[in-house]
């Protein structure tokens, strides 16, 4: 009998995963499931040329843009830590701004934009250095690979919200989001949710 009810649930889920709109930005929380580096992560990502990027929102570095580029004096007025955004690219730095930047940028969703252009992102640490949140690298997916992802349960799906990106306090963003969605946030590793 328990059996027989988690497969009808793990098929129920895969049809789940299977529906959802991947053309679409989307929030990703983390499974309990999912280990190593992505393990209690929230993700935004939006869908770029067939594939799929993302940014780690909750993982703050113990770095700032000042101390990355010392030789670029208006990097020290960015209060906050650059976020690793994933481990793609990690050397280059990604600015997510709450409006139009200018070209080139990529628009994400609502008014959010993405660069990663070196003039553009100097331009906007020179002009409104603590309106951006700063990235060092993304996450990527060739085609197909975050449908399987979530046919697999590691990550659960949600609305993105553009305060999320810019929230001042990522450390309880991935407990705070399972709650949310009505997981329940069970320490002990080999327990699943509910």
């Amino acid at each position: 009998m328990k059996t027989a009810l988690v497969g009808c649930l793990l098929a129920m889920f895969a049809l789940y995963a299977r529906g959802q709109d991947l053309d679409k930005p989307l929030l990703l929380v983390a499974s309990h499931e999912l280990q190593g580096p992505y393990h209690h992560t929230a993700l935004l990502v939006v869908p770029l040329q067939g594939r799929h990027v993302g940014f780690i929102l909750n993982r703050a570095t113990d770095l700032k843009l000042g101390t990355l580029f010392p030789d670029h004096a208006p990097s020290a007025k960015v209060a906050d830590p650059v976020y690793l955004g994933g481990p793609e690219h990690v050397n280059e730095i990604f600015a997510i701004v709450p409006r139009n930047p200018g070209e080139p940028s990529l628009r994400l969703f609502g008014e959010l934009f993405l660069t990663s252009q070196a003039k553009l992102v100097d331009q906007i640490i020179e002009q409104t250095p603590n309106d951006a949140r700063y990235f060092a690298g993304f996450v990527g997916w060739q085609p197909g690979e975050l449908a399987a992802e979530l046919e697999a349960g590691w990550w659960y799906v949600a609305d993105p919200d553009p305060a999320l990106v810019f929230s001042k306090d990522t450390g309880a963003m991935w407990e705070s989001l399972m709650k949310q969605l009505g997981k329940r946030v069970v320490p002990l590793k080999g327990l699943r949710e509910t």
